[in-house]
């Protein structure tokens, strides 16, 4: 069963069957119309109920995530959600919440949320939060919606730019163009850093801020940053920080420290709570003190006598509006703070602090295998630029290297080994982008079998490049054409 591969249509033998109906007494009392009713039998498999939970079991172990192997995809930080995490959400008190109750019979929730954000304004040097985003781009698309409404209520309405650094978090130009504003891309140096001298002639009454991730997409700190927030102040401007990559920074440096107005952190990247799926996800914004006001509703605020409410449309005016059904993802929420207090201050620190080793520790053991294009010390991710050329054949415009051996190859290749591949084709700086991100979770055992195996996906590359080629050679689906099946699904059995 280890490569099982079977449809449970493929399973289905006439006249099997997991269950027994009683007999419908309703039967011929009533008529469903002609328009609605099936011309044929609904062709379901015909199956046992142990074909059935061994289906479904054998599948759910095709399934691979933190829980099963090293997830090294960069600027996605998928680390390892802690299980106190889920004991904590899972808590009676707390699973049977409903949002619309009233606020004097969930004041344990309404204190969490209120805890949740002193806790990460202290961490992040913002002087309130809203948690009412459900993922990071949503998070994106609330700071900018705080960012407009800043200028628009001081009558600044040219103010219809946004400057962002070609190294910048990837979704960042899609939720400023979906917030109406127009993107200016500000290039980056040969260093990987935001060039300073290309920024100031963009710079001017129109623009609205910046959007920045520090450290950027190639895990490289823009050493500027006090500089460039002079500069967009200056202009009239506002900062906005990309939370993608707050890992590293725990306990070292602040947003709000280095200047930065509006953030947006992902819970899952920084604070460990489950990731994908489409959700449930949290993106929670932060700002400071000057553009509390413009925060979305419903906020959680706590009274003189210690009692919480929630402020609403009418007691905030100035709010951005509301941007999602209640008040975000409370059981996300939660995960998060567990975590948080579980750790604690030093121990937060320390999670930054190895995830910038355990990066820079791979980064130097592969270097000599991939090509470094930046060789810097990095933080919590780097960014090769595929396969080391070794002279034997010329690269074909960046987009072949060694002996025709792809970034895409070593991808499908680590599968074989039981790794997740890292992302690979970004940041577009680059165009055989392999971005590795560890994270402070792995073990050093995991992370020199990654090493290792990298090395001899990199021999292979030299020696039998058709070896990566047909990669992967041991999972249940080896190359589908991924464009036909994205476009051109086959979702019935029937169809195939």
């Amino acid at each position: 069963m280890k490569y099982y591969d079977k449809l449970v249509f493929e399973l289905s033998k006439p006249g099997r069957s997991g269950y027994s109906l009683p007999e419908n007494e309703m039967a011929g009392m009533w008529n469903m119309p002609a328009a609605l009713s099936r011309k044929s039998e609904l062709p379901l498999p015909q199956v046992s109920e142990v074909d059935v939970v061994r289906h479904y079991t054998n599948l759910s172990q095709m399934n691979f995530g933190v829980d099963t192997g090293f997830y090294p995809l960069g600027s996605c930080t998928m680390k390892y959600n802690p299980k106190i995490n889920e004991d904590v959400a899972a808590m009676p008190g707390f699973l049977g919440l409903h949002p619309l109750q009233p606020a004097s019979t969930v004041q344990g929730a309404l204190e969490v949320y209120y805890n949740m954000e002193k806790s990460l304004s202290a961490i992040t040097g913002m002087s309130g939060f809203t948690f009412d985003p459900c993922a990071g781009a949503h998070g994106e698309l609330t700071g900018l919606m705080i960012m407009r409404q800043y200028h628009l209520l001081r009558g600044d309405t040219k103010r219809t730019k946004v400057i962002v650094p070609d190294s910048a978090h990837g979704t960042n130009p899609a939720s400023a163009a979906v917030c109406g504003l127009d993107v200016v891309v500000v290039k980056s140096k040969a260093d990987g850093l935001v060039d300073v001298a290309d920024l100031k002639p963009l710079l001017g009454d129109d623009i609205a801020g910046i959007m920045m991730t520090n450290p950027n997409t190639l895990g490289l700190f823009e050493k500027e940053i006090g500089q460039i927030a002079d500069l967009v102040h200056g202009c009239g401007g506002l900062l906005y920080y990309d939370g993608a990559n707050m890992n590293p920074l725990l306990g070292v440096v602040r947003p709000g420290d280095m200047g930065f107005d509006i953030m947006h952190l992902n819970l899952h990247k920084t604070f460990s709570t489950p990731h994908g799926g489409g959700g449930p996800g949290s993106g929670p914004v932060g700002v400071a003190e000057r553009l509390i006001p413009y925060l979305p509703v419903p906020h959680v605020v706590k009274g003189e006598d210690g009692v919480f409410s929630i402020n609403t449309a009418k007691d905030c005016p100035e709010s951005a509006g509301q941007v999602s059904a209640f008040m975000g993802n409370f059981g996300v929420i939660l995960r998060a703070y567990a975590y948080i207090l579980m750790l604690g201050r030093q121990n937060l620190r320390m999670a930054g602090r190895f995830a910038t080793l355990s990066a820079n520790y791979i980064k130097e053991c592969l270097k000599d295998s991939y090509k470094l294009p930046i060789p810097s010390v990095c933080k919590h991710e780097f960014v090769f630029d595929g396969l080391i050329n070794d002279g034997s054949r010329p690269a074909s415009e960046g987009c072949e290297e060694i002996h025709g051996a792809t970034t895409l190859d070593v991808a499908k290749r680590l599968l074989d080994f039981g790794f997740h591949a890292p992302t690979i084709y970004f940041p577009l700086l680059f165009h055989q982008a392999i971005m590795i991100e560890p994270t402070e979770t792995e073990s050093l055992e995991t992370i020199d079998s990654f090493i290792d195996v990298m090395h001899k996906i990199a021999a292979e590359a030299a020696e039998d490049p058709s070896v990566l080629k047909t990669a992967p050679h041991n999972t249940p689906i080896s190359r589908p054409d991924e464009t036909r099946a994205a476009r051109q699904p086959i979702l019935k059995y029937w169809d195939a």
